[in-house]
């Protein structure tokens, strides 16, 4: 299990995703998250992402990535 992502595993991360729609801008990331009861640690995580739209859970999950270049 990776742990790079600011101590959370790639599935932490999309656990706290689920039920979002794609395309989606980092707003609407940071929004599910929270209604699906997001750590601090995921919401800090999800804040650093870049303003920008993602069609996919995989293109959120490299942003994640290359913003924690100790993976």
């Amino acid at each position: 299990m990776t742990q790079g992502l600011g101590g959370h595993s790639p599935v932490d991360i999309t656990h706290h995703l689920k039920g979002l729609h794609f395309p989606a801008q980092k707003g609407d990331l940071v929004q599910q998250a929270k209604k699906n009861g997001a750590d601090q640690d995921i919401m800090k995580l999800l804040g650093a992402m870049p303003e920008q739209e993602f069609a996919s859970i995989a293109e959120v999950m490299k942003a994640v990535g290359e913003q924690n270049p100790d993976r």
